[in-house]
């Protein structure tokens, strides 16, 4: 004779169980504090580069506010646009210049929009796009480090509104 057991206690116990672990957060986690973390874009700003500069030459961004910058290069060279404030402009363009003088191939960059997320180089003819978002200062700077690019103006303002 064949006896069966009961096991739906034990069946719910684990579905209960597997379904509390997959709703419950991350413990060692918190999405606030995730450096990593940028907060989605409340809107599309549209930048054209051309030979030597940004248009328009400023935007304005509201402290904490994300904007998901797009930039459509009209030009007849790559151009690239890295976020910083006037010392990590500096500091990212003598980093390209050690580098190889710039970005020739797009070293240092992604191309297209696919960078890690402060910088991204686009060829002629393409489109490209970064996430920026606003500080209360004011002080951020969008700028081209192609050589001689930055050095020739091609630069623009993230203004705080």
């Amino acid at each position: 004779m064949t006896t069966t057991r009961r096991r739906w206690p034990l069946t719910l116990a684990l579905v209960a169980i597997t379904a509390m672990a997959c709703a419950a957060p991350d413990a060692g986690s918190d999405p606030a504090s995730d450096s990593g973390a940028t907060a989605a874009p409340g809107r599309t700003v549209e930048v054209t580069m051309t030979d030597l500069a940004f248009s328009p030459a400023s935007i304005t961004v509201a402290d904490g506010e994300t904007v998901r910058v797009r930039f459509t290069n009209d030009g007849e060279l790559p151009h690239d646009a890295f976020v910083g404030d006037a010392a990590a402009q500096d500091a990212h363009g003598a980093e390209m210049a050690e580098a190889g003088g710039g970005h020739g191939g797009h070293g240092g960059h992604g191309t297209d929009g696919d960078d890690a997320g402060d910088a991204v180089t686009v060829d002629p003819g393409e489109t490209g796009e970064l996430l920026v978002t606003g500080t209360a200062s004011g002080e951020l700077l969008i700028g081209c480090h192609q050589p001689g690019h930055y050095e020739a103006g091609m630069v623009m303002q993230v203004a705080s509104g």
